[in-house]
């Protein structure tokens, strides 16, 4: 069988599909919570080799899987519709276990590993973004919240006018070349190798704004950075 890279993601993610599609020739499959659901899984810790997944509604074995993106950071009620409505609750629990312990488990390459809490990466805070980004050597802004009962409303988000996109190496946007190297910093303070981030600015001095482990990536371009990623790797 070719070897497969398994692409998992909620069965909303509008971007999932198409970039499995364009990954075609390199057997590119989405997973969704709802495979879990499907016969043919098979995990034993005493026979590893014989372990085998269902990905898109067909067997795959694990030594098939060449690279996982993971664009799902925990299983919902919401993606569960085919399970009884009492019982989502403990389902959508016990599988964000196991896919925490299935990915744990694969040593292919991966963007992003999950971590405590979150299955792609860091499910850090605002002000935790702020603080690594300080420390990659981006201008922060003070984060302020007030817990008085009259507080005035928190102001929406901010959105940044430049946006880089981190991919293993690579560095995607068009800003001055000492944001990249920043921006690749701090995908290293985060421990991911696959992060959006944005800018006040393409400028030098730009200050950041904030950062995502679920970047744009149906661009050309950001796709087939992903796809190198996984062919290097």
């Amino acid at each position: 069988m070719l070897p497969v890279i398994v692409v998992l993601a909620s069965r909303y993610d509008i971007a999932a599909r198409p970039l499995a599609e364009g990954w075609a020739k390199a057997g590119a499959c989405v997973l969704t919570p709802e495979d879990l659901s499907a016969p043919g899984w098979r995990h034993h810790l005493s026979d590893p080799a014989a372990a085998r997944a269902v990905v898109n509604g067909r067997p795959v074995a694990l030594r098939d899987i060449r690279g996982v993106i993971t664009r799902l950071p925990w299983v919902t009620e919401a993606e569960l519709p085919q399970i009884v409505s009492a019982d989502r609750a403990y389902v959508a629990s016990e599988m964000s276990a196991f896919l925490l312990f299935w990915l744990a488990e694969l040593s292919c390459p991966m963007l992003n590993r999950p971590t405590h809490g979150s299955l792609n990466g860091p499910c850090w805070r605002p002000e935790q973004w702020v603080a690594h980004a300080g420390r990659a050597g981006l201008r922060v802004r003070c984060e302020t919240r007030s817990l008085r009962a009259s507080a005035p409303p928190p102001l929406p988000p901010q959105r940044g006018e430049s946006t880089v996109t981190v991919i293993g190496d690579r560095c995607l946007g068009r800003v001055h070349g000492s944001l990249l190297d920043r921006s690749r910093r701090l995908a290293e303070l985060a421990n991911v190798d696959l992060l959006g981030i944005e800018l006040s600015s393409p400028d030098p001095d730009a200050f950041f704004v904030n950062a995502t482990v679920y970047p744009e990536i149906d661009s050309v371009e950001a796709s087939d950075a992903l796809l190198e990623y996984f062919q290097r790797a």
